[in-house]
């Protein structure tokens, strides 16, 4: 006899059906297979167990479990509770109709209880675009599924909730995940700009970032406010869209930072990993192949305080994600894909000792040993970068004046505005921002005069820009012409990306 149950396991960020065929016949022994690691053959223990338990018995017959497809290696414990919903279908124990309409997940503990598992949220994208009338979690891990449409999440707490909603005699309508209530979670709080005296010119830049979607790096003394400055961005960005807030939530549904959390998420990610981070915290890997932080802060912000003390290796390692917008980490025997599409802030002092070039007279630092600290980034990656602000010490004018600074309410409007003409002008093109044009939208949306061609020409000559920091500077443009509103980009326009470009100039201090 033949018994199919179906749960699911993630690829990336997409889920793949897992089929449970059990099959029972002559001859003693339970047996596993499908390519299972070590966690998944466990499960024939936890599930005799708990199925023993709940006052079931084990059959004595020769029982095969197989996890189809078997060329797809499965890890950890989320499908426990299949296996036991197989096993007692297929002994006849209990007749559960329902079981080819839901995907089933969720480890059990050998009590019963049904414990919270990884990745519900793409599941339950998938169990919609396949079919499944519904899914079956942990309550828990059902939360986070709460906001996907037309499939019914049920949440469960223990073997006989699950069976109760499998089961044709019981209404389980209890047991529905209710739709979140609220559109846009609570957010964190934020430091505020109101609080920034001075740097006008770093705020200035780090509007037109969090408009655009650009990469910045801050250069300056201790205590001119670049780490306050970075912590201030998210208070200015805006809401993710529906879109976004899925393919987010979904990486952190795989990662396990979602569970217990209602709904998606709307608040945009501000991931800031400390400078001794490894290459696989940072990249993603590992054993199970995991998102890292750049993953992690896919659709928002990845901050690299004092990103000179991170390794050469693991900054260099950024550069693909940077220009690719995504990640792939490859296994002998299987790859996997995640979107890395992210803003990256960086800061940094100018040289060791931190002083160099802020009028004080306290850097102790030789020219070479300055040159020798800024090299740690590397040009290709600096390359990537597409503003460049050297942040001065602030003076004590504007420490002590009483001057209302502009709040980030304010400055949020813009950026708003800004990105609603960008979505509204990439609707058809598969991408949000600006920083996200290919070569062909460059020169579809970037159309420039001939007094701007003749200005660009100039400085290309001037600063010897490769055609990758061209290319960044017209989206910089670009951007600072929707933050006025405007269609055509102008001159002034394009002057204002240059002066951001300060690292092109071979002294960060002109």
């Amino acid at each position: 006899m033949l018994f199919k149950t179906f749960c699911a396991t993630c690829i990336g960020i997409d889920a793949v059906t897992i089929t449970v065929e059990v099959d029972m016949s002559v001859g003693v022994g339970l047996y596993l297979v499908g390519l299972p690691d070590s966690a998944v053959k466990e499960s024939i223990m936890r599930v005799t167990t708990a199925l023993t338990g709940c006052g079931y018995r084990i059959p004595g017959k020769k029982t095969i479990f197989n996890l189809a497809p078997a060329d797809i290696r499965k890890e950890g414990s989320s499908y426990d509770l299949a296996i036991a919903i197989g096993l007692l279908a297929v002994s006849n124990q209990l007749i559960l109709p329902k079981c080819g309409e839901f995907i089933i997940m969720g480890e059990l503990s050998l009590d019963g209880e049904v414990r919270a598992v990884s990745g519900a949220l793409p599941v339950a994208v998938h169990a919609k675009e396949a079919g499944f009338k519904g899914c079956i979690f942990p309550k828990e891990s059902a939360k986070e599924a709460a906001d996907i449409e037309g499939v019914e999440i049920y949440g469960v707490s223990d073997l006989y909730e699950a069976i109760e909603v499998l089961s044709a005699r019981e209404d389980a309508s209890h047991l529905l995940v209710k739709k979140s209530q609220a559109t846009v979670s609570a957010l964190r709080p934020h430091n505020n700009f109101r609080g920034v005296k001075g740097q006008a010119l770093a705020k200035r830049g780090l509007e037109i970032a969090a408009a655009g979607a650009h990469n910045l790096i801050l250069v300056g003394s201790p205590g001119s406010g670049k780490t306050f400055m970075a912590s201030c961005l998210p208070s200015i960005l805006p809401p993710m869209s529906r879109d976004e807030s899925i393919e987010t939530s979904k990486i952190y549904s795989i990662a396990g930072k979602h569970i217990g959390h209602e709904g998606l998420l709307s608040e945009r990610p501000f991931r800031t990993p400390h400078h001794s981070a490894s290459l696989i915290s940072l990249i993603g890997g590992g054993q199970n192949a995991a998102p890292g932080e750049i993953s992690l802060a896919h659709n928002g912000v990845l901050y690299l305080d004092e990103i000179a003390q991170f390794g050469k290796t693991t900054l260099d390692a950024l550069r693909q994600p940077l220009e690719d917008g995504h990640v792939t980490i490859s296994r002998a025997k299987y790859k996997v894909d995640y979107p890395s599409s992210f803003m990256m802030i960086a800061s940094m002092n100018p040289c060791p000792c931190g002083y160099y070039g802020d009028g004080s007279g306290r850097c102790t630092c030789s020219p070479s040993m300055v040159m020798r600290y800024m090299s740690r980034i590397s040009g290709p990656m600096m390359d990537r970068l597409d503003m460049h602000i050297f942040v001065k010490p602030v003076s004590a004018d504007d420490l002590v004046r009483d001057a209302q600074e502009e709040s980030s309410e304010e400055i949020a409007k813009r950026v708003v505005a800004a990105r609603n003409l960008q979505l509204e002008r990439f609707r058809k093109d598969g991408i949000f921002t600006n920083s996200q044009m290919n070569d062909t939208l460059l020169r579809k949306y970037c159309c420039i005069g001939d007094a701007q061609k003749s200005f660009l020409k100039r400085v290309i000559d001037k600063l010897k820009l490769s055609a990758r920091s061209y290319n960044r500077i017209l989206k910089l443009s670009r951007t600072i012409a929707d933050l006025e509103g405007n269609n055509f980009i102008s001159l002034q326009n394009i002057g204002e990306a240059v002066q951001f470009r300060h690292l092109d100039r071979g002294n960060i201090y002109d």
